[in-house]
């Protein structure tokens, strides 16, 4: 992230809050300050009451920055020549002070490729780009692994500090820029910015089972709703169900009827995620992990609302208490 960062002409400063790693990060920092001329590191120090991680490190960097557009993005992005200079045409052509870009993904293990595309795919439906992007519609979102903004704007609507307990700080960025009465301009642009988000199924699951009730509505309700449009795992339960009269030795036409009209929902199913899979750019070709993306997410979501209403929500080696509704 750092060098791609410090590639970029219209950048005068990348400036990296190390949040009390307990990796090799400070080593890489001091070895990358070494030879980045305009590369600062800050440690973070202890997190206040209140406040979450991200949020905490990302208001001290905007405190240190001395430009008038602020970007913020996460540690394993990486930016392609060109990107900055992208963001700022991107919100002068569109009006906006806030540039929000969600990156492509890299995925590497079959959980990536099951589970990512699928989530992004729901994201998309539920926060759809035309309806951000237009200031006629009270809908906003952003991705906090490319968001640029304006300074003034920023501060204006408190910051991050005016976030600070917000699990997904990015959408309360991008709502509090909107209801200032300011554009935001959010996209999902090819050969601009990418990642891989989770190394490990571990972090994969800790990072979902955290964001997604927040992402899917916050409420229970919502997450309900989501659940059954979304998941296979009633028709996959049904499914199961079938099999078992069948295997008990009912042999007359009733399990062969109601499987055939639960693979037809299947069917219906995997043609729909196909179609979302190619408006959102993605291969068409991971429809083949409809079903274990499906289950896998909607086993997520429910862990979600748990952790986040009755449990907690642990994040990089953190706890933060659930918020009861």
């Amino acid at each position: 992230m750092v060098e791609s960062l410090a590639a970029q002409p219209e950048i005068a400063e990348v400036i990296v809050v190390n949040d009390q790693s307990s990796d090799r990060t400070g080593a890489i920092l001091a070895e990358l300050a070494a030879r980045i001329a305009n590369l600062t590191v800050i440690d973070a120090g202890e997190l206040p009451a209140g406040w979450f991680g991200k949020n905490h490190a990302a208001s001290i960097g905007a405190a240190a920055a001395s430009g008038d557009w602020l970007l913020f993005t996460d540690a394993d992005t990486y930016h392609s020549l060109g990107s900055t200079r992208r963001a700022l045409t991107d919100a002068v052509d569109h009006n906006a002070v806030l540039v929000s870009y969600s990156p492509e993904q890299e995925m590497e293990t079959f959980w990536e490729r099951a589970l990512i595309p699928f989530v992004y795919c729901r994201l998309a439906a539920r926060f759809s780009f035309a309806r951000v992007n237009d200031p006629r519609h009270a809908d906003a979102a952003a991705n906090g692994q490319f968001l640029l903004i304006l300074r003034d704007v920023y501060q204006e609507i408190g910051g991050h500090a005016g976030v600070a307990g917000e699990l997904l700080e990015d959408v309360a960025l991008a709502r509090r820029v909107k209801r200032h009465g300011c554009g935001i301009y959010f996209t999902a642009p090819i050969g601009i910015v990418r990642t891989r988000m989770y190394r490990s199924f571990g972090a994969m699951w800790q990072g979902w089972t955290k964001n997604l009730y927040a992402l899917t509505g916050g409420s229970f309700q919502s997450s309900l709703i989501e659940f059954v449009e979304a998941s296979p795992v009633l028709e996959m339960a049904l499914l199961l169900m079938v099999l078992a009269l069948y295997l008990s030795g009912e042999r007359s036409f009733l399990p062969a009827v109601l499987a055939g009209m639960i693979g037809g929902m299947l069917l219906c199913r995997h043609l729909f995620h196909a179609a979302a899979l190619y408006r959102n750019l993605y291969r068409v070709s991971y429809v083949q992990y409809y079903v274990p993306g499906g289950i896998l997410f909607g086993a997520a979501l429910m862990a979600s609302w748990w952790k986040n209403t009755r449990s907690a929500v642990v994040w990089k080696g953190r706890a933060y208490p659930a918020r009861i509704p």
